[in-house]
């Protein structure tokens, strides 16, 4: 297997040839000499080098970790695939033209060498350590973070002191030597996973969407090669996060840096594995380069104060700032979920405004929208501003609940640990899958539902995870993670790996995810079709519904790990409430339905109105002749505490017209205050109810139902508010008019009716809060605010959000929710400035306008 991977020799060799074959594309430099004296080489590609380093560049580095053997590959195969395809490939012409390409193959030649000839897994250089000890940790050695060790024998022992060894002095001088530099990829294994920089703080950056999108768009096009999907990951609290490594280097000097960890295993078999990861890496590596010119000095400025002006259930306004330039334009992405890519596929707008409308969005979704600018005449974009995202608001008739279970009820079970199990729930992450040490360990979690009516319809629901690692996922495309419910009559204790092991499974909900789609840093969503909402409604009835997540159960020889890690958001390895397992539903519930009797009836025509009587037609001069109703709206319940979801007048006709003629009747909702014929010709239209009947169906049946659409339904509701009474007028319309009436029930069981169809259902929102402040206490941004006397509070909703004011609870990071009317913001910096919302929010829940502050460090 390992014969099949090219050598340093090898490399280098490669390398000397393409600049005798291609002297006006590449050439090749030494940066450095290791400790066994190799060189560094370091390869310059773009179209006519000579003037390379005056265009927007691309650093690769591949190899630092010796064992890491693609990034040595990938960096060959990348550097061949250019050069050979360049003349026949117009994308490559033009990404050439304005971008450079630098690349270091292998910064570690003496580490992966000693790895090629004698020990696979050997990941430091071969530094004499003076103790017996041999080599340091090259992405701990950079001067960023940088902590000291005296470990000397460790895997990730830094060094005497940064940059002490030649491979990171060699990139540091030759980045501090290149301005041009603005994006920077370190290839590593393992994970499928790429590894955005920070700055040590868990705080968004404004480089952060940038980071993120490019990320999302590499995966884009990994995915349309191989199908696979890697994750996108910056490292939140508390994990710890990496020191002293190159990427936060680069990143601090204003580089955009990932680290690309790709595959499942150090040293792969080539031909099913290694050759993958490379030919899915290219067109990626492509993609990134071309990026790079974007964020040169000659690309547009950043928008500034991208923010979402005003939403309702279907739409949403943005606005933003930018200087007035006749030669910019502006692209709006819109996607469903965080870390999706932007380009074609979700591009939704293209304007030269500084605002843009998106309308026919769902209701009680989240949507997430991103924004550059574009100069017209050399088509290089600007860096995206930080991303927005809101929840459109419920539908009239919707509730929604997302339901986190206990920290008891969460955790997981292992086969060959039946004493530990019960220390799994609540402060571990989920370990899911098999492993020679585990074997087989599930996922459970049970949710408490009884927030839930129990004759709630289910209108939409799914369960969320987010894997938080997949290094001991080893296996490239093995197994697949679903979700079971479990039939709580045949467990009787989560904790014990052989209940929950012969449980009785309900329905397996949502898809099953595999391997290769378990993306590390990005949210897993299991979605329920129809027939599981069912299976969850007749949960609702227990008040509580318990899943079980389960991965492969069995390893191939010679494998000893397939275990994905998903948050917990509790605990020490947890990071917080923003991370937990949690369910979303969104429901309505049943209506109820109330009959309302005619109150005033009366037929008008030209020549009088008559009272207590209902009927339409045309009379002997061809005039129209009108038969109206009302209703009194009283027996309806209080509009702002519920909603109609059903209206129709139920009314049945006394005649028919004996000859065939082409007359239609119309039911009209209308404004009237006096009843004189001449009134009824200038009545003001409120809205037609329904469609209109025919003659002809007069005389095939005999009761009729005219139904109200959306709008007047809203317009009786507002009769109702406004204690008037609901007023209808049935008239004929005709080609050719005919001298005839049409008699309506006025009278006894057949009436015409005002038929509703309502639930009780808050309208709107709860007043904000007032008097809310901000302080630092012990070392932790505090916030407090004056509590909401309101027998419908069900709690406060406390978010932050480092660029812009939120104007809903779900743009920024969630910090809060429940009735304390403090609380602190215990993962963010006392540094930096920030904007905080608090929101209240009843049972639906109706979200208030938020009360702002702005934090300054």
């Amino acid at each position: 297997m390992k014969q099949q991977y090219k050598s340093y020799e090898e490399g280098c060799a490669f390398l000397e040839e393409c600049v005798q074959k291609y002297p006006d594309l590449i050439t090749v430099e030494n940066i450095g000499t290791t400790w066994e004296n190799r060189p560094i080489l370091l390869a310059t590609i773009s179209l006519h080098v000579a003037y390379a380093n005056l265009k927007p560049a691309l650093l690769y580095t591949g190899t630092a970790h010796a064992r890491e053997w693609i990034g040595h590959e990938l960096g060959i195969d990348f550097i061949d695939y250019i050069l050979s395809n360049h003349q026949n490939n117009p994308e490559i012409i033009e990404t050439l033209t304005y971008n450079t390409l630098y690349l270091v193959p292998c910064l570690n030649p003496d580490g992966f060498e000693y790895s090629r000839k004698h020990f696979s897994f050997w990941r430091k250089n071969r530094r004499n350590n003076g103790d017996g000890t041999f080599g340091v940790d090259l992405n701990r050695n950079f001067s960023v973070g940088y902590n000291k060790s005296t470990f000397t024998a460790g895997n990730t022992y830094s060094g005497p002191h940064p940059f002490s060894e030649p491979e990171t002095l060699a990139i540091k001088k030759f980045v501090d030597e290149h301005s041009n530099i603005t994006i920077a990829l370190d290839y590593h294994s393992q994970g499928n996973v790429f590894f955005p920089a920070h700055k040590f703080n868990h705080e968004s950056e404004i480089e952060g969407t940038d980071m993120n999108t490019l990320c999302a768009n590499m995966n884009y096009h990994i995915h349309k090669i191989t199908g696979r999907k890697y994750g996108i990951n910056r490292g939140k609290p508390p994990t710890k996060l990496i020191s002293g490594s190159g990427r936060e280097y680069y990143y601090e000097k204003g580089i955009l840096a990932i680290v690309v960890e790709v595959g499942t295993r150090n040293i792969p078999d080539y031909i099913q594995n290694m050759s993958e990861s490379v030919n899915e890496n290219i067109p990626a590596l492509l993609y990134a380069l071309g990026e790079a010119k974007n964020y040169g000095q000659t690309a547009p400025k950043r928008v500034s104060n991208f923010e979402i002006d005003s939403f309702s259930a279907t739409s949403c306004s943005l606005k933003w700032d930018y200087t007035d330039d006749s030669n910019v334009y502006f692209e709006i992405y819109r996607n469903l979920n965080n870390k999706m890519s932007c380009n074609h596929s979700s591009l939704i707008g293209t304007t030269c405004n500084k605002n843009f409308y998106d309308e026919n969005l769902k209701s009680g979704t989240m949507y997430f929208y991103y924004i550059r600018a574009i100069n017209k005449l050399s088509k290089t974009k600007s860096p995206f501003a930080p991303k927005v995202k809101l929840k459109t608001l419920l539908g009239e008739s919707e509730f929604s609940r997302t339901i986190f279970p206990y920290a008891s009820d969460v955790g997981y079970v292992a086969e060959k640990s039946p004493e530990a199990n019960h220390g799994h729930f609540g402060v571990q992450s989920l370990k899911v899958g098999v492993s020679q040490r585990r074997g087989i360990s599930y996922g459970v979690m049970r949710f408490d539902l009884s927030s839930i009516p129990e004759d709630a319809i289910i209108l939409e629901s799914k369960v969320s995870l987010y894997p938080l690692n997949r290094v001991s996922a080893k296996i490239e495309k093995y197994g697949e993670w679903s979700l079971s419910i479990i039939d709580q009559d045949s467990i009787s204790n989560i904790r014990d790996f052989e209940q929950l092991h012969q449980a009785k499974h309900i329905k397996t909900i949502g898809g099953s995810i595999p391997s290769e789609k378990l993306t590390q840093g990005i949210w897993s969503h299991w979605d329920c079709n129809d027939f599981e909402k069912k299976i969850i409604q007749t949960q609702l009835k227990k008040r509580s519904m318990i899943l079980k997540l389960e991965g492969p159960t069995e390893l191939p020889i010679g494998r000893d790990s397939q275990v994905m890690v998903f948050d917990l958001g509790y605990g020490n390895a947890g990071g917080g409430l923003h991370y937990r397992p949690s369910i979303d539903i969104k429901y309505t519930i049943p209506s109820e339905e109330i009959s309302i009797e005619l109150q005033n009836s009366m037929t008008i025509a030209p020549e009088d109105i008559t009272e207590d009587s209902m009927a339409c037609g045309f009379n002997k001069d061809d005039k129209k002749i009108y038969a109206y109703m009302s209703f009194d709206l009283s027996k309806l319940p209080n509009p702002d505490e519920s909603i109609i979801t059903d209206a129709w007048i139920e009314i049945s006709n006394t005649s028919t017209v004996k000859k065939t003629v082409d007359i239609r009747y119309n039911v009209e909702f209308v404004d009237l205050e006096e009843f004189s014929y001449q009134d009824i010709l200038e009545r003001e239209r409120i809205e037609f109810i329904g469609y209109e009947v025919s003659s002809a169906e007069l005389g095939k049946k005999k009761k009729h139902h005219f139904i109200f659409d959306h709008y007047s339904k809203l317009a009786l509701e507002e009769k109702q508010r406004n204690r008037e009474e609901a007023k209808f007028v049935i008239h004929p319309t005709s080609v050719l008019s005919r001298d005839h009436l049409i008699k309506w029930s006025h009278k006894g069981k057949k009436s015409a009716k005002l038929m509703v169809k309502y639930i009780k259902r808050r309208k709107h929102p709860l007043p904000s809060v007032v008097n809310l402040q901000c302080k630092v206490e012990n070392k932790l941004v505090k916030l407090t605010w004056d509590k909401i006397e309101d027998n419908d509070l069900v709690g406060y909703y406390v978010v932050r959000n480092r660029w812009n004011t939120p104007k809903n609870p779900f743009d920024g990071v969630k910090l809060y929710a429940g009735l304390d009317n403090y609380t602190f913001d215990n993962f963010g910096s006392t540094k930096m400035d920030k904007y905080f919302a608090v929101f209240t929010y009843d049972n639906v829940p109706n979200y208030s306008q938020g009360t702002h502050i702005e934090y300054k460090a």
